[in-house]
């Protein structure tokens, strides 16, 4: 059996596939690999770029795992199975009143994965999904299961609610929920030096985050902020108009237009900055938060210090420019604050995410590897489920806490069974 991911960028043979219905069967199919000399790796929604979930020993499916098991409204906690999508856990929380802090633009993912890979999205107070976690349950490579908390085995929680899959099968994840909110998205056409000029504003918006067109000084700036007002969401027209056409039809043509004639890239990006229009609407957060994506692609995310943001946008558009690739896609920026879960990106700093996207069958490696080598000179951490070439040498060296995460490693997984060369590569063997 082939199984591959979404941007069919991995492809793995699993020997077996397993799909525990609890963590005590969990604990048994990790006992079971372990006697048969058979690594194991969890997957969920395969929405990552990187191998990081693959394996050639037992993929371990999580999609019976899931549900609502606890809402707390005291503590305001909510307790999912480690498999529910994303967009699940938006509509129980929904239907109760609750809601996340914070979440990234695609609510596919599956909990564990999300949190596994450092998933994120934009914000002055909160960004990470991780950060949002205040408990999980995971099951062991000794069999063992363990409900861990800052204050129950701190540093197995701190390593595993950001893990990699590296120290076992997470099966339920207990997050920090509030009460429901609305926001206000404001959507506006701007450029990329009037965006750098604005920066110290945009810091202080509840959300921000930007696409740039490469080849072109526009820039689809997007701020939502906080509201107490009721839902007034975009015409059902406007919708479709805005989600449909333009972000996912059109954008597909335009990918479709430069990968058959690249010279035309410049001039294509040109006529659809002209599409780029403003509007303004109220809407659920969860609404607001995510979007639809039809459109395959590849993707590389670096989080940059946010100090180093205004510099590092203005050399990737100067480099971009001078170089021979033709780049339709757009790029993502997002603002996030610094958090202390280890091995997040934006650990102990304010960070600016710096996502390049590129269409599949295109000619974009090159570009990834010189915007690759500038992120560096910044000190740049790469996402972990996004395209990159770092290892652990590099890495080590750009997170303070990795040597701590090594040694909870060492003590949970001494027999690598959770290990694949993707962890090989990022976390030493």
């Amino acid at each position: 059996m082939v199984w591959q991911n979404w941007a069919r960028t991995v492809q793995a043979r699993p020997v077996r596939v397993e799909r525990p219905t609890s963590a005590d069967e969990a604990a048994a199919v990790l006992t079971a690999a372990a006697r048969d000399g058979l690594r194991v790796k969890p997957v969920g929604a395969g929405h990552s770029f990187t191998p990081v979930a693959a394996t050639d020993g037992v993929q371990v499916r999580l999609d019976a795992l899931t549900g609502l098991f606890a809402l707390d409204t005291t503590a305001h906690t909510a307790t999912v199975g480690a498999g529910t999508r994303l967009h699940e856990l938006n509509a129980l929380l929904t239907e109760r009143g609750y809601g996340l802090t914070n979440m990234g633009d695609i609510a596919v993912q599956t909990v564990s994965g999300a949190i596994a890979t450092g998933t994120h999205g934009s914000g002055r107070a909160s960004a990470s999904l991780s950060e949002q976690v205040v408990a999980l349950e995971i099951a062991l490579p000794d069999g063992a299961v363990r409900r861990v908390s800052a204050a129950d085995d701190g540093d197995l929680f701190q390593a595993a609610r950001l893990g990699l899959g590296a120290l076992g099968i997470v099966t339920s994840v207990t997050f920090r929920v509030e009460p429901a909110f609305t926001l206000r998205s404001t959507v506006e056409r701007t450029t990329l030096d009037a965006v750098v000029e604005r920066f110290a504003e945009l810091e202080a918006a509840d959300h921000c985050d930007l696409y740039w067109l490469p080849f072109t000084d526009a820039v689809q700036l997007t701020v939502n902020r906080r509201t107490g007002e009721p839902a007034a969401p975009p015409h059902s027209f406007a919708a479709w108009w805005s989600g449909d056409v333009v972000e996912n039809a059109g954008l597909a043509l335009v990918q479709r237009v430069t990968r058959a004639a690249p010279k035309t890239t410049p001039a294509v990006n040109a006529v659809a900055a002209r599409l780029i229009g403003g509007r303004s609407f109220v809407d659920a957060a969860p609404k607001v938060f995510t979007s639809t994506r039809r459109v395959r692609f590849h993707e590389m995310e670096y989080a940059l210090p946010r100090s180093a943001a205004a510099g590092a946008l203005r050399a990737l558009r100067d480099l971009t420019a001078r170089g021979p690739w033709r780049v339709a896609f757009p790029v993502e920026v997002r603002l996030a604050p610094a958090d202390d879960v280890w091995l997040s990106p934006a650990y102990e700093r304010d960070t600016v995410y710096v996502a390049t996207h590129a269409y599949p069958r295109t000619d974009y490696t090159g570009w990834f590897s010189a915007v690759e080598k500038l992120w560096t000179e910044y000190g740049g951490r790469p996402h972990w489920g996004k395209l990159h070439t770092r290892d652990s040498g590099y890495l080590l060296d750009h997170y303070r806490r990795m040597g701590t995460f090594r040694a909870v490693r060492d003590r949970v997984d001494p027999e690598r069974i959770m290990a694949n060369e993707y962890l090989d590569q990022v976390l030493g063997e």
